[in-house]
């Protein structure tokens, strides 16, 4: 019995030895095919030109094709999906943007696990947001926004390109954070929610710097405040959401790469390595501009932690606001 159990115990010992060299060899030939990053958006928007330019500079620097793959619907959760389920090899990957962090708490039913199913590779970039009313409204802080709302409760709306998008969400934060009552109204894109904020007919909104810059400039909008970490150079005189009196706004706009949870790790930090060395080309950091976007480069455990708190945070404001999404 105990020679039989020694032999078991011989073999057992071998065949792990074999399959740790063999995991070990199949990682430091990675990538010997080409990698697939699945976009779960539609062609066009900032997900995949972004992705797009991320794509080419792994192409260039691994000599193998970075095929984008475009699944959207779903709100992101068809290709989010998708890729939950695909081999951890890291041959199939997956690009998200800021809503990753808020659909685990915004749908009823999703196909995956945000925080079980997927490892963190890259938080690859940040894009600021602002908090811009009218002209006409008669306030110039955030500070000044909060007390009359306060006062006429129910009186002002804000504009969201759909329930359960960012702009949508950001405003329930704020009622959340400052105990205002302000009334949603939503509008099939965030361009016919700009105009109908420069028209007039809607109270404040929050929307992308990139976009409100122009209109801000122009006299045609006010911001109030700065969606992220710090100010931005372009409206210097413009306060983060933070330094206005407001939590909760730390973090604007963000994307990063990520891949199946049982992806290798040594496969996981080889990915990252070659994004972090890309977004620090200056070609990269040009074009990233041109988009309204600032690299990150952060690392797997930092982008984990990161959506953990995204989805602590998001879960907090959905739940608060009795938000559900069915499909």
């Amino acid at each position: 019995m105990k020679r039989t159990r020694s032999w078991f115990l011989v073999v057992l010992a071998s065949s792990l030895q074999f399959l740790v060299g063999m995991n070990s060899g199949f990682c430091q030939d990675y990538p010997s095919k080409p990698i697939r990053l699945v976009v779960p958006f539609a062609t066009g928007g900032a997900n995949d030109v972004l992705s797009r330019l991320i794509g080419k500079e792994l192409a260039e620097r691994w000599r193998q094709p970075v095929i984008i793959d475009n699944r959207p619907g779903g709100g992101g959760n068809v290709g989010t999906g998708l890729v939950a389920k695909a081999p951890a090899d890291g041959y199939t990957i997956l690009f998200v943007p800021t809503s990753f962090g808020s659909n685990q708490s915004l749908y009823a039913k999703l196909s995956y696990d945000t925080l079980r199913d997927f490892a963190g590779v890259c938080w690859v970039a940040t894009g600021s947001g602002v908090l811009a009313v009218h002209p006409s409204l008669a306030t110039d802080s955030v500070k000044d926004l909060v007390v009359l709302a306060k006062l006429k409760p129910g009186q002002f709306n804000y504009a969201s390109s759909g329930v359960g998008s960012s702009p949508h969400l950001r405003g329930e934060l704020l009622k959340r954070a400052t105990g205002i009552d302000i009334v949603h109204v939503t509008y099939k894109g965030t361009s016919p929610a700009l105009m109908d904020l420069i028209a007039g007919r809607i109270s404040l909104a929050f929307t992308d710097l990139f976009q409100a810059v122009p209109y801000a400039k122009a006299g045609k909008l006010k911001v109030l405040g700065v969606i992220g970490g710090k100010r931005s150079p372009e409206l210097p005189e413009v306060p983060t959401m933070t330094e206005a009196g407001v939590p909760g706004f730390e973090t604007g706009q963000w994307f990063g790469i990520i891949a199946p949870a049982a992806t290798p790790r040594e496969i996981v930090r080889k990915l990252n390595a070659e994004i972090v060395k890309a977004l620090q080309t200056s070609d990269m950091k040009e074009r990233m501009s041109k988009l309204g976007l600032d690299p990150v480069g952060s690392t797997p455990e930092e982008f984990d932690a990161h959506i953990k708190a995204e989805v602590e945070k998001w879960s907090k404001v959905i739940k608060g606001a009795g938000i559900v999404l069915e499909d």
